[in-house]
């Protein structure tokens, strides 16, 4: 029998936005089904289940240990409850079809035009190297603009530097990240 998961584990294009996804069980297998919406960001990694278990106990799983005691084995701090709302704030920004709501310094402005829209010839830019972007700009030039909002987020993030890094402000993205305002600046 045919596995679709295993035929065509890819369902998106690297250059648009995921519009849909395997979708996964309790324990992170996939069941053959595909729906027709973007993945929530989650932590999880699917492991194939053991062909054999006899009689050996479960093993538990580790706690998620955020620093300051938040985390129990009764209820866990979900850290990407931030991430999925993040993404979506970034996905109604980049969507909006009025320039003036953009809230970007016109530098910025040419450049996002630059990346979404420019025929490259070789090679281009994949669409989560563009969304880290868009999402590092939107952090720094947006959300200190839109009120409680982006204060939110912001102070998630200045809490998150405070813990990590006391004193010393950070907003950090991938490697790609650099290599892509390198590549593409010049």
């Amino acid at each position: 029998m045919s596995n679709p998961f295993v035929d065509r584990p890819i369902l998106n294009s690297p250059y648009a936005c995921p519009a849909r996804h395997w979708e996964l069980d309790d324990r992170g297998q996939p069941t053959r089904k595909t729906l027709e919406t973007r993945r929530c960001a989650d932590f999880i990694t699917p492991i194939p289940k053991p062909r054999k278990q006899q009689g050996a106990p479960k093993q538990g799983e580790l706690l998620f240990d955020d620093g300051k005691g938040l985390s129990t084995q009764t209820q866990r701090y979900d850290r990407t409850a931030v991430i999925n709302a993040v993404r979506r704030k970034v996905d109604r920004w980049r969507l909006d079809p009025d320039p003036n709501h953009r809230r970007v310094t016109p530098e910025t402005a040419r450049l996002l035009t630059y990346w979404r829209h420019h025929p490259f010839s070789g090679l281009r830019p994949f669409f989560c190297q563009i969304e880290a972007v868009e999402t590092a700009i939107w952090l720094t030039e947006v959300a200190p603009q839109i009120g409680k909002a982006g204060e939110r987020f912001r102070k998630h993030l200045a809490d998150a530097n405070h813990d990590a890094n006391p004193g010393l402000l950070c907003l950090a993205s991938k490697a790609e990240f650099q290599k892509m305002i390198g590549r593409f600046l010049t």
